[in-house]
């Protein structure tokens, strides 16, 4: 309860939460408690609560929107640290938009479409936040964040505060600076082009209809289950293995398609554990290809 009351001085009670169930906060929809779940609004408190936890020998991880994330069924001993709607402002100026790292990129590139602005179309249907997508180089439909960003305000571990231009970044394939040297994202400045507003819209909705028509998105899900093998595709490989449909518990590679591994309804973490070693099995065992998990883990399974 000490760290609580820490916890309380530092981000105010109303954002500090006990035994938080993380399948709230994950769109797998799946995960147990969290011991503590924080919800910061301001860079200072980050910094403070990660102090904080170091201090006190407390484990800790950031989340945002928890789109690529699967947390243990037996949930998370330490603190959960939520950058999402509470440091979410975004806004348009000129050929940039700047945006804090818990704003999606849905919110994020509707504000590049209102400025007319374009380029950040493909990352419209990600439903990531800023700082996960910076940090993965996220990307779709021939587009990758490291092709807007501008430059991006982080955290360090020890505690500081750099400002890093998009040439420093070493943004390449779901990895950056950002990832490797644990940085935290607090901020970033997005560089676009000046475009036609219908285009732009027009561009946005094409690949809706894609993502809606290829992508089982009635589901929970983390998105692409398997980083791209080089040459490959994994979901291509996946369906090659005869693993359309393939289902532990209510966990099941799609139908709809094969590089997703959905939630029925009621999967556990342990169902999809089990789904994806046994995927990876078969892949391998007959193509010689090994599949390595692009969703994160953490927690207690």
């Amino acid at each position: 309860m000490d760290l609580f009351k820490a916890l309380c001085k530092t981000a105010g009670q109303e954002n500090v939460f006990i035994d938080e169930p993380m399948n709230r906060h994950t769109t797998f929809r799946i995960g147990g408690p969290a011991d503590y779940f924080v919800t910061p609004d301001r860079a200072e408190q980050i910094g403070r609560i990660i102090e904080l936890c170091r201090q006190e020998n407390v484990p800790y991880y950031i989340i945002g929107n928890g789109s690529n994330l699967l947390v243990g069924d037996k949930g998370y001993r330490g603190v959960i640290i939520q950058i999402y709607k509470k440091m979410n402002s975004v806004y348009a100026e000129g050929e940039r938009v700047y945006a804090q790292a818990g704003a999606l990129l849905s919110k994020t590139a509707s504000a590049a479409l209102e400025a007319s602005l374009t380029g950040l179309e493909f990352a419209s249907g990600i439903p990531g936040t800023l700082g996960g997508a910076l940090r993965m180089n996220a990307g779709a439909y021939g587009g990758e964040m490291k092709q807007v960003v501008e430059s991006a305000r982080v955290l360090t571990p020890a505690g500081g505060m750099l400002d890093i231009p998009v040439s420093e970044l070493g943004m390449s394939y779901r990895t950056s600076v950002i990832a490797r040297n644990d940085y935290v994202v607090l901020e970033a400045v997005l560089k676009l082009n000046r475009g036609r507003k219908e285009d732009i819209r027009a561009r946005m909705d094409e690949l809706k209809e894609k993502r809606v028509s290829k992508q089982p998105l009635e589901y929970g899900s983390a998105g692409s289950t398997f980083k791209r093998p080089e040459g490959y595709f994994a979901g291509k490989l996946i369906q090659d293995a005869g693993l359309r449909g393939f289902r532990v518990g209510d966990a099941q590679v799609s139908e709809k398609h094969c590089g997703f591994v959905i939630n029925r309804g009621s999967a556990t973490a342990s169902d999809v554990i089990q789904l994806m070693d046994q995927v990876r099995a078969r892949v391998k065992e007959k193509f010689g290809v090994d599949l390595e998990p692009e969703v994160k883990r953490i927690g207690e399974f």
